[in-house]
């Protein structure tokens, strides 16, 4: 993977650019990668609704492969 994930990408910026990203949505909760919501609301702005750490979220997505 050559381009980083950032809290400012939508949902699915992140997940078209690296597929495993998916599964550490899923493991805090963030189980509707499939709504629309995904297509439009950043990591940021996911993670807020969420109650969690939209930089420590970034971290994770990245380091996955």
């Amino acid at each position: 993977m050559s381009k980083l994930i950032t809290a400012d990408m939508t949902i699915y910026e992140a997940i078209k650019l690296n597929p495993a990203c998916a599964e550490i949505l899923v493991s805090v909760g963030m189980n509707c990668l499939g709504c629309s919501m995904a297509r439009g609301e950043t990591i940021e702005q996911a993670a807020a609704v969420h109650g969690q750490n939209a930089d420590d979220l970034v971290r994770k997505m990245n380091a996955v492969k």
